[in-house]
């Protein structure tokens, strides 16, 4: 199961536009007063470093803010999304009007360290399960408005999307099937609205389990299950529909639920309890 939506498209393209321009009208409003007080003709060199270690991203964003406010900038990346880092290596080299990119500087910084600290911890959970059959998988839970941005981060530090959002993919929980009837009831009412789409259904127990399987789901979330539940879960499947655990999941235990034999482990942290890296724009006039 890879339900990614972030092939570098015309839709990922728009939806990085539009988190830029967002950025840029609630931070640049009518005009930056402060990067006004420079000459228009002060041409500077911007070398972005960081402080910290992680997993570096956002490419992307960086580049369209430059672009959306002065496309004379020139970038040089010596980094690649995805890629690791360590203190004090420098991530970009920009070119261009002191003006401009002083105004640029926040904004890219923003874009940057959230998503680098996105893909670091992600990075931390995928390096956690290495040798292990699971996949680890982003969640719902992201900043309003960054969540193409974020499972971008998600991707380029080794994890899989989950779905994107609650038109591209069936996840029946609990509320849903309390509302609806029941598993079999729910399952029944996706496929006949939806044919052609898979259904995954959250269950709380054992029981709850098998009827999923005899409802003829197409994947389970197991909500908070214990260790020995997922070891069960994953015996009585013996293989026929992905499993995911979801619930409860923390760098302490994910190897070992890893080790149960569960295909995926979903974890909103990775998206939701994020440490920014820390990052610093330094200028030095052009000779």
């Amino acid at each position: 199961m890879d339900r990614s939506p972030l092939a570098v498209n015309e839709t990922f393209l728009n939806d990085v536009r539009r988190n830029v321009q967002t950025a840029i009208a609630e931070d640049v409003g009518s005009g930056d007063i402060n990067a006004a007080l420079i000459s228009k003709k002060q041409i500077v060199t911007a070398r972005l470093i960081t402080r910290t270690a992680g997993v570096f991203c956002g490419k992307p964003w960086a580049d369209e803010t430059c672009r959306q406010i002065d496309s004379s900038i020139s970038t040089e990346w010596l980094v690649d999304d995805g890629q690791d880092v360590t203190p004090g290596d420098t991530l970009l080299m920009a070119y261009g009007p002191a003006q401009s990119l002083l105004t640029c500087e926040r904004i890219m910084l923003n874009f940057v360290q959230l998503l680098s600290g996105t893909a670091s911890i992600a990075r931390l959970y995928v390096e956690a399960i290495s040798g292990t059959n699971a996949m680890i998988l982003d969640t719902r839970k992201t900043v309003p408005g960054l969540r193409t941005a974020q499972k971008y981060a998600v991707a380029v530090a080794g994890a899989k999307n989950h779905r994107m959002g609650l038109f591209d993919a069936y996840l029946i929980k609990e509320n849903h099937i309390a509302a609806v009837g029941g598993i079999a009831e729910s399952i029944y009412a996706a496929r006949k609205q939806n044919p052609h789409i898979k259904i995954e259904i959250e269950v709380e127990t054992i029981p709850q389990l098998l009827e999923a399987f005899e409802a003829g789901v197409d994947m389970v979330l197991l909500d908070n299950f214990s260790m020995k539940e997922l070891r069960e879960a994953v015996t009585l499947n013996k293989g026929n529909v992905p499993l995911e655990a979801s619930g409860g999941i923390t760098r302490e235990n994910v190897t070992e639920i890893a080790q149960t034999g569960v295909d995926y482990i979903s974890i909103g942290e990775i998206t939701k309890n994020i440490e920014p890296m820390d990052l610093s724009m330094r200028f030095e006039p052009s000779k």
